[in-house]
């Protein structure tokens, strides 16, 4: 299966990454919301550029969609950074949500007092549940939900009950998804439109995984007997178990590809996770590997075109 190459940086987006380069410096700590399905492709590299030495708080949200044991192990291995705290939540355990605040006065103990005031900005991708967090945290309606990515466009300030500044931001990707496994896999989640690659290849990418990571799973939702060899026999065969088939006998690949994406995206088909720490570890490399080469051609052609300029 080919790899897309994922371009999607809209203009309010790139605005917001400038505003929150910015406001950086008056800010003590970052809060950056992540998919716990697929930590490493939902966080945003752009942030670990700019945030220097702030400390940050990883929040895991949709935990209830994510494999247990994977997520224990995501928190372990982003906690091996400095100056990082781990939390995995889901939104609809509130109690887990007012856990950030107290992670935040834990983390900044010197900033506790009547004169003083933690300032903290969230971020996060489209998609990951940034807004709902925020009423959680503000015990009201402040940030407008919604399934559709990029819902919020500008900055707000928001003081919450426990007294600190919250600074919300956009959620916003960054400018080129290098890695194509990521591409994919935020499409999966929904976190990309489902405009931004065709449909049918997102869930081909989908089934490819599950049946190397979640066979079981797949027989019982969709009472397999036998479990297929390939994703296109995976899908040929849900399309023959739910009726998804045209005239001719030939089954319906979009509407097979609906009815996988969504039953994954809902968590019908189980708790689980699209990736883990050593799948990142490799792939980190690969995308270091492919920037360095990326930049040395960048080189290579301006002193081309500087030789070609000295000819003339």
């Amino acid at each position: 299966m080919s790899k897309a190459n994922i371009q999607w940086f809209p203009g309010h987006m790139h605005k917001a990454h400038k505003q929150i380069k910015e406001v950086l410096p008056q800010v003590d700590i970052i809060i950056e919301v992540v998919d716990a399905r697929i930590p490493y492709s939902s966080e945003n590299p752009l942030i670990a550029n700019i945030r220097e030495k702030t400390p940050c708080i990883k929040v895991l949200n949709k935990s209830d969609l994510a494999d247990p044991e994977i997520t224990a192990q995501w928190i372990t291995y982003l906690e091996q950074e400095q100056g990082i705290k781990a939390l995995a939540i889901t939104t609809s355990k509130p109690e887990q949500v007012h856990q950030i605040t107290k992670l935040c006065e834990q983390m900044l103990p010197n900033r506790l007092g009547q004169d003083k005031q933690i300032r903290a900005m969230i971020m996060g991708i489209p998609n990951v549940g940034k807004s709902t967090i925020i009423n959680i945290l503000a015990d009201r309606l402040i940030a407008k939900t919604g399934n559709e990515p990029a819902v919020t466009k500008q900055q707000q300030r928001i003081r919450l009950p426990s007294g600190i500044m919250l600074s919300d931001t956009p959620g916003f990707l960054w400018p080129k998804i290098e890695n194509a496994n990521s591409g994919y896999r935020l499409a999966v989640t929904g976190a990309i439109k489902d405009t931004a690659i065709e449909y049918e290849d997102i869930a081909y990418y989908a089934a490819e995984y599950l049946l190397d990571n979640y066979p079981q799973r797949l027989k019982e939702r969709y009472e397999l007997e036998t479990l297929p060899q390939s994703d296109h026999e995976l899908m040929e065969a849900i399309a023959l178990r739910r009726g998804c088939l045209r005239a001719g006998g030939h089954f319906d690949i979009y509407k097979v590809s609906t009815i996988l994406l969504n039953e994954l995206r809902s968590g019908a088909l189980g708790p689980l996770s699209i990736e883990t720490p050593a799948m990142a570890s490799v792939e980190k490399i690969a995308v270091a590997q492919l920037m360095a080469e990326q930049a040395e051609n960048k080189v290579e052609k301006k002193k081309s075109r500087k030789r070609k300029y000295k000819r003339r």
